[in-house]
C-alpha cells in the first residue's frame, strides 16, 4: 500500500485500518479546506466533520466515515464535490471510495503478543479463530478491491433482477463455465456493481486465496497509460493477466480509447485462454457502446449477457423496508409506501430519498408527515415525474441550437464557434443530469474532469454577465424538458 507522503503519521494512514485526522495529515487538511468551499457550512459540519483519510492505494483514496448513513448520504449528494476536493490535495488520485470506520477496524488484522511456552496449554477458542479468519478475509477483500457490504445476502432480488442475480450466483459458485464473460448491463443505480462485488466475495470465500481483481475501466486505462509512460508494460501485464477472476466495472469507458482497447483485447484473450472468469458491467449493451472495436463487441457477447432493469413497486418496497431495519431509522409505513410508489428509476435514488427523510426525522426530532416528505424530496420527485435528460440529448440539442456538427462535441477542434457551445453542453450536463465530472468528460471525447469544471465556471460567469447568453441557455433548457 502506498503511504500518503507528507503526513506526520503516514504509517497509520497506509497501515492497518487507522485513520488520518486533520491534525496528522496535511493532505486531509487541504481536502477539508477545498471541500468547505464546495458545500454549505451546515452540510460540511454534518457530514464531513467526522470523516478522515484512511488510505491511498493504487491511486484510490479511501475516505472513512462513521456509519452507513454518512456513506450513502455522501455518495448520493456530495461524492463529486469530495472527488474534486481530494484531487486538489492529491492530484494522482483518480478514484475516491467511502469506507465505514467500524468495518475498516473489523477488517484490519490485529497483532497479539503470545507466550509461546503457554501455546500448547491455552489453545485459541473457536470464537478467536473465527475472528482471525474474518480479519484475514477482510484483508483479502481489501487487496482485491472489494466492498464487504456488497454481498448476495444484502441484495434484494426482484423480477427486474432475478435472472441477473441467478447468473451471478452461478458464476460465484463456479457453476457458470459457459458464462464467460458474464456481461451485466443496465442503467445507473440498479445494482451492477453490487452484484459484481458479491461475485468476488463469494469466490474468495469458496476458493481461499484465489487471485480476484476488481477495478473500474477508468483505473485500468490510467494504469495502462502510466505503464506506457514509465516503460513498465510487462509488470502491468503480469498483474492483470495472472488473475483467476477479473471484475471490470463501467466497461463503456473503453470507447474512444484506441490504444487501451488494443491492450485490453490482448489481456481479455489471455484471461479467457487461461480459463479465468471475466465479469464486465456497462450502462448499455456491448453493441451500443460508442467507438468500441467490433472485435471487442464480439468478445463481450460470446458469453452470457444479462440486464438489470428498474425495480417494480414490490421490490422497491422490500428494499426500503430492509434499509429502514439496517439503518435503524424511524419512518412510518405510509411514507415508505409513498417513496416506493413515487421513486422508481433506480435503487440509489430510492435509498437517497429514504436517507434524506430518515436524517430529517433524526435531526429535527419531529414526526415526518407526507406533506413534509413532498417538500424534502421535491427535487427528486420533480425529476421522477419529468423527462429524464441525458448527456447525449444535451449534446444533440446544443449542436442544433448553435448550428454545429454533433461530432464537434467530442472532437479536439477548439475554435470559439465550437468551444463555446461545447462548454454550454458541459454546463448543462453538469446541472441537468446526475452524471459525474468524470462521466461528462468521457462523453465529450475523453476530456478530464478539470476541463469540465473550467467549462461550468466559464458558462456561469457568462450567464451572470450577459443576459443574451442566459436567454439562449434557458431556451435550450426548455427544449430539453419538452
Amino acid at each position: 500500500m502506498e503511504k500518503v507522503a507528507g503526513c506526520v503519521d503516514s504509517e497509520r494512514i497506509g497501515g492497518s485500518g487507522g485513520s488520518a485526522t486533520e491534525s496528522t495529515c496535511p493532505h486531509w487538511a487541504r481536502t477539508r479546506d477545498e471541500l468547505s468551499g464546495l458545500v454549505s457550512k451546515d452540510a460540511f459540519e454534518r457530514w464531513f466533520s467526522a470523516a478522515s483519510l484512511h488510505s491511498v492505494e493504487d491511486r484510490v483514496a479511501s475516505v472513512a466515515v462513521p456509519n452507513e448513513i454518512h456513506q450513502v448520504w455522501i455518495e448520493t449528494n456530495y461524492l463529486n464535490e469530495l472527488k474534486v476536493a481530494v484531487n486538489q490535495a492529491l492530484p494522482e488520485v483518480n478514484e475516491v471510495r467511502l469506507v465505514i470506520s467500524e468495518v475498516v477496524k473489523e477488517a484490519a488484522p490485529t497483532e497479539e503478543k503470545i507466550d509461546s511456552s503457554a501455546e500448547d496449554f491455552f489453545p485459541e477458542t473457536k470464537a478467536e479463530e473465527a475472528t482471525h479468519e474474518e480479519a484475514s478475509f477482510g484483508k483479502r477483500l481489501k487487496v482485491a478491491g472489494l466492498n464487504p457490504q456488497h454481498t448476495f445476502k444484502s441484495f434484494v432480488v426482484g423480477a427486474n433482477s432475478q435472472f441477473a442475480h441467478a447468473a451471478c450466483e452461478a458464476v460465484a459458485k463456479g457453476k457458470g463455465q459457459g458464462y464467460n464473460p458474464l456481461f451485466i448491463h443496465g442503467g445507473p443505480g440498479l445494482g451492477k456493481t453490487h452484484l459484481m462485488h458479491a461475485i468476488g466475495q463469494e469466490w474468495l470465500r469458496r476458493t481461499g486465496n484465489s487471485k480476484v481483481v476488481y477495478l473500474t475501466c477508468e483505473k485500468f486505462t490510467n494504469e495502462f497509460i502510466d505503464a506506457v509512460r514509465k516503460g513498465d508494460l510487462e509488470r502491468f501485464r503480469r498483474r492483470y493477466r495472472s488473475a483467476e477472476v477479473m471484475l471490470i466495472d463501467d466497461i463503456q469507458f473503453l470507447g474512444n480509447k484506441d490504444r487501451t482497447q488494443e491492450e485490453f483485447f490482448h489481456t481479455f484473450n489471455t484471461l479467457l485462454d487461461g480459463r479465468c472468469q471475466v465479469v464486465l458491467t456497462s450502462d448499455r449493451p456491448a453493441s451500443e457502446i460508442k467507438n468500441l472495436e467490433p472485435r471487442l463487441v464480439s468478445r463481450f457477447e460470446c458469453g452470457l449477457t444479462v440486464e438489470l432493469q428498474a425495480p417494480a413497486f414490490e421490490t422497491r418496497l422490500a428494499i426500503l423496508r430492509r434499509k429502514v431495519e439496517e439503518w435503524k431509522i424511524q419512518v412510518d409505513e405510509q411514507i415508505i409506501r409513498m417513496l416506493a410508489e413515487r421513486i422508481g428509476s433506480n435503487v440509489r435514488r430510492l435509498e437517497g430519498g429514504l436517507m434524506r427523510v430518515g436524517t430529517f426525522a433524526s435531526l429535527a426530532g419531529e414526526r415526518v408527515t407526507l406533506e413534509k416528505v413532498e417538500h424534502l424530496l421535491r427535487d427528486l420527485l420533480r425529476e421522477e415525474n419529468g423527462k429524464q435528460v441525458t448527456v447525449d440529448a444535451i449534446q444533440r440539442v446544443v449542436a442544433e441550437h448553435y448550428d454545429i456538427r454533433l461530432a464537434d462535441m467530442t472532437s479536439r477542434r477548439r475554435p470559439a464557434s465550437i468551444a463555446g457551445p461545447r462548454q454550454v453542453a458541459m454546463y448543462l450536463s453538469r446541472t441537468m443530469t446526475k452524471s459525474s465530472l468524470v462521466e461528462i468528460g468521457e462523453a465529450f471525447g475523453g476530456r478530464d474532469h478539470g476541463t469540465v469544471i473550467h467549462a461550468v465556471k466559464k458558462v456561469k460567469e457568462r450567464i451572470e454577465l450577459d443576459a443574451e447568453t442566459n436567454d439562449q441557455i434557458q431556451r435550450i433548457v426548455g427544449d430539453l424538458r419538452r
